[in-house]
């Protein structure tokens, strides 16, 4: 059972999945100014990597009881997809292409 403001720690505004990444393929490679996401490994196993432009620190998601907060404001890459996993990711904010920093150096003058 996932809830907000219980299991998840924000109200949920959407969700979606990360299927079918080929082997050696990572996702994500972005920031979020205000969205805040919970990560799941519904299935199968990967790694999260998380940067708050000092430190990093790698989670391996492999348990569908398990998830990962990531706050705002964090580099957030995936990548490690075992064959046919699955990460379901709890967002707080609806998709706005406005939100998003792609670009590592931009993400560090964000942060300044």
């Amino acid at each position: 059972m996932i809830e907000e403001y219980k299991q998840i720690p924000f109200k949920i505004a959407r969700s979606y999945w990360i299927y079918d990444v080929p082997g050696g393929e990572h996702r994500g490679g972005h920031a979020y100014k205000e969205n805040e996401e919970f990560i799941i490994a519904l299935s199968g196993s990967f790694d999260v990597h998380i940067d708050d432009g000092v430190a990093k620190q790698t989670f391996h998601l492999n348990r569908s009881y398990y998830g990962l907060y990531v706050p705002n404001g964090l580099w957030r890459e995936m990548d490690n997809f075992s064959t046919n996993s699955l990460a379901l990711i709890i967002a707080s904010k609806p998709f706005t292409l406005e939100d998003y920093i792609y670009n590592y150096q931009e993400f560090k003058k964000y942060l300044e």
